[in-house]
Order: structure tokens, then C-alpha cells, then sequence
């Protein structure tokens, strides 16, 4: 048995959790704020900022774990390298977690060290460095922060009128203590994929068929597995996936996306080194194993005999209108539950923000069905989930 630290603990850290414990591994849960999802299922938890590194330190501290495995953004990940040193696992590794969570670190890996293809881009620190990038760019361009998730701060910039108005957005979006934005070409993409790509300790590098998504102000919507890619397009975004995971190093699942294009083929958009929430469509049963169950047996060194697509599925996200600190509720779940080869997750979040992803509805169908009636379905399931 190990003892894992979980920094972060939102829904995708509970489905990890739960892979774990069915593997009778130890788990610690960590978060800013207390009942997080992964906490409800976990041995234990701490709740901290983990940009506190005074705070983090004492955490690992006080439970000793053997491996520490970060699940969100905003954490003071310059110390890892320390705890790897020590000899604590760092998940897939300390370097991989450090450039993954800076825009500009990963940016400029995969762009210029690995001359992969991505979009033409820019770094501001001031309003006047935005100007000036968005001018060499041209319009539209996209504005991100260095450091965020779930498109937080996220805009695209269609004219100089609208640049303050995202520099401003961008900063407050901002995870972190870092104030400096990134500014991209508009790529004019047919469709963005995400391959989940899973490194390990002795054994090839692995490839999940791919997940299609659908994002709204950087944020996942939806997501249907296998999405239809051309076979030459899906080569090259494995090799790809394969050069920037060997450079970052460490064994465990990455979401990798890509945008892809008919004209232009295939561009690196952006990758996490965890389990990816477009990569909740896995848990519909698409493959022999999910993303949650490859993630711990990379991160354990067990064996992945291989990875086979099992059936059609689509997921679609129940998020909450309004914003909340009362123990949220549901209506509409049985409209749910009385449908065929459908499950419905509720995460278990104790409070609401506005578009606060609450739960996903996932449907699944046999090989060879009509994909996108799939789609339509969990998007009008998830529609049918009141929170409230």
C-alpha cells in the first residue's frame, strides 16, 4: 500500500480517489476549501492554499506521503522538485508539473526546444505589451493568463476596443501570483481533440482513441470518444503527444489536445499532466479501462496490458445558473435515470458558482450507432438537471 497526497480534490480527483481505494491504496486529500469532492471518498484531508508553500510543506510534512499527486493549477509547484529530491514520487514528475502549469514554460517547450506546430504567439505584462502583440498578431486573437483552468480570464479579442476590457479579464482570471497574459493567433479550426496519452514507468508509451470536445470560453461542454480524425492527422498528434511527454518526463495520463484543422492539419494546443475532464467520457465504459484507472497504474508502476475502444460515448456537463454557498440540490435526475445506456454523476460540490460544472450526464452506444444523435442525447439529458 501507498500513501498518496491528492492536491486538489475536485471531481476529478474523486474519481482517481476511487480508483485508488479499489486498489487499497491510502489517500490524503488536500484542497483550499473543506467537503471537496475527492475529500467525501478519501482516509483523510487538508484543507489550504496550496500557493501557500509554507502550507504545503507542513501538509507533506505531517502525512509523510510516498507519492504526491497534483490535480490542479494553483499550486506552489516550485517546491515538488524538493519533495522529489527527497525521494517522494511527484506525479507524472516534479518538471512535468512545473512547466505544465505555466502557459509560457509548456508554450515554449513544445514551440521552440520541440519545434512542434502551434499557433503564432505573444507574452504581456502590460497593457501596452497586449497592444503591441494583438497588433503584430492581428485580429482576432485569443488572450489567456499564464496560469488558469477551466477558461478562467480566457477571451477572444475581435478589436483594439476590446483589448483593456481583456487584459483586465485576464488578470483577474489569473491563478497564482503571475500577471503576465499570452496572446495567440486565431486558428480557424474544423475540430479540437484531446488524446490521452498515458507514460509509464517500464512499458511503451500509450495512446486512448481520440476524445472530441466542444469548449465554451475555454471551458468543457461536451466530449463524444472516438472522434473521427484523419489517420495521418491522429499519427502526427502522437508523435507529438509522445515528444512532449518524453521531454517533460514521469509516468501517468496526459490530456493532450490538439486543433485540428482540414488545410493546415494538426496544432499543439495545450496538455495537462492528469486525468482530463474531457476524459470523463471514459467513464461511460468507451474503453476496457478510464482515464482514472490508467492514471493509477501508471502512477504505480502496475501493469496496462493494452488499451481497446468498447463502444460509442458522449458527455455533456450539468452546470449551475446561479451562485450559492448553501448545500446545492437537483430536480430531474429520474428524467435521467429512466433512459437506457445512460449514467448520470453528480459531484458532490457544497456550494455554487455560476457555470459551475455540478455533475455530467454520459451515454453510450454500440459501435457503429449515429454519434452525433449520441451527443444530442447527453446534451438534452444534462439540460433535464436542475441544480438549485
Amino acid at each position: 500500500m501507498k500513501k498518496i497526497m491528492l492536491l486538489g480534490s475536485g471531481e476529478l480527483g474523486k474519481e482517481f480517489v476511487i480508483a485508488a481505494q479499489r486498489k487499497g491504496q491510502y489517500i490524503v486529500a488536500c484542497d483550499s476549501y473543506a467537503g471537496a469532492p475527492a475529500m467525501q471518498v478519501a482516509d483523510e484531508c487538508e484543507v489550504f492554499s496550496m500557493l501557500d508553500g509554507e502550507a504545503l510543506e507542513r501538509a507533506v510534512r505531517k502525512h509523510r506521503p510516498d507519492i504526491i499527486v497534483p490535480e490542479i493549477e494553483a499550486i506552489r509547484t516550485e517546491r515538488l522538485y524538493d519533495f522529489e529530491k527527497e525521494g517522494i514520487q511527484v506525479v507524472p514528475s516534479a518538471r512535468a508539473v512545473n512547466f505544465t502549469m505555466n502557459r509560457k514554460a509548456i508554450r515554449d517547450l513544445a514551440a521552440k526546444e520541440l519545434g512542434l506546430k502551434t499557433a503564432r504567439y505573444f507574452y504581456a505584462k502590460s497593457l501596452d505589451e497586449l497592444k503591441e502583440a494583438a497588433a503584430a498578431i492581428g485580429f482576432p486573437c485569443v488572450v489567456k493568463p499564464l496560469m488558469s483552468s477551466s477558461g478562467k480570464g480566457q477571451s477572444v479579442v475581435r478589436s483594439a476596443a476590446e483589448l483593456e476590457q481583456a487584459w483586465e479579464y485576464g488578470c483577474k482570471g489569473s491563478r497564482g501570483d503571475i500577471k503576465e497574459l499570452i496572446v495567440e493567433e486565431f486558428i480557424r479550426f474544423d475540430s479540437e481533440i484531446t488524446l490521452l496519452t498515458v507514460t509509464q514507468k517500464d512499458g511503451p508509451t500509450l495512446f486512448c482513441p481520440p476524445i472530441g470536445h466542444v469548449q465554451k470560453g475555454g471551458d468543457y461542454r461536451e466530449s463524444f470518444q472516438p472522434a473521427h480524425i484523419d489517420p495521418t492527422h491522429l499519427r502526427e498528434a502522437q508523435e507529438m503527444a509522445d515528444k512532449v511527454t518524453r521531454a517533460l518526463t514521469g509516468a501517468g495520463i496526459w490530456g493532450v489536445e490538439f486543433f485540428l484543422s482540414h488545410t493546415d492539419g494538426v496544432y499543439f494546443s495545450e496538455l495537462s499532466p492528469r486525468p482530463h475532464d474531457t476524459g470523463m467520457v471514459t467513464l461511460a465504459g468507451t474503453q476496457n479501462l478510464n482515464e482514472f484507472e490508467l492514471h493509477l497504474r501508471a502512477v504505480l508502476g502496475l501493469p496496462i496490458p493494452n488499451i481497446s475502444l468498447e463502444r460509442m460515448g458522449a458527455s455533456a456537463v450539468i452546470l449551475s445558473p446561479t451562485a450559492s454557498k448553501e448545500q446545492p440540490r437537483y430536480r430531474g435526475m429520474e428524467k435521467v435515470l429512466k433512459e437506457e445506456n445512460t449514467y448520470l454523476r453528480i459531484f458532490g460540490k457544497p456550494f455554487t458558482r455560476v457555470n459551475r460544472r455540478m455533475g455530467v450526464v454520459l451515454c453510450y452506444a454500440p459501435m457503429g450507432s449515429d454519434l452525433d444523435a449520441l451527443r444530442d442525447k447527453a446534451k438534452r439529458l444534462a439540460s433535464e438537471v436542475e441544480v438549485y
